[in-house]
């Protein structure tokens, strides 16, 4: 089940507030907040096409790159035992942390169907 939208490679989030009796959402992955709502899915998913095309459109009147900017370095925090045993693991294939990491998030980038399966992540 997928809870998000997707238009014009921007995904929008897909929350509910039982108070207001509204669906709502955000887009992601933009240097601005833009928000949209709907009292039904389909004027949900249309409030979002229209956010999206209003942010674009915005963004190229002003010369505004519409997409965040992202450095490539976060942190992570995991277990002392996951971090030990990533250590180990770069160092039997003769490789550093950051590598091990990398090689990871690629491979589940690739293969993101294998995060809804509970078991992988736990």
């Amino acid at each position: 089940m997928k809870n998000y939208l997707e238009y014009k490679n921007h995904i929008g989030t897909v929350e509910f507030s039982a108070d207001d009796k509204v669906f709502w959402g955000k887009i992601h992955g933009i240097n601005d907040i833009v928000t949209f709502e709907g009292a039904s899915v389909l004027e949900l998913e249309e409030a979002f096409k229209d956010s999206v095309d209003d942010y674009l459109q915005t963004c190229a009147e002003l010369n505004k790159e519409p997409e965040k900017v992202f450095k490539g370095s976060f942190n992570v925090r995991v277990s002392g035992a996951l971090h030990r045993s990533t250590a180990l693991l770069a160092s039997r294939k003769g490789l550093n942390i950051n590598e091990v990491v990398k090689r990871a998030l690629t491979y589940v980038v690739k293969h993101e169907e294998m995060l809804n399966d509970e078991t992988i992540l736990s």
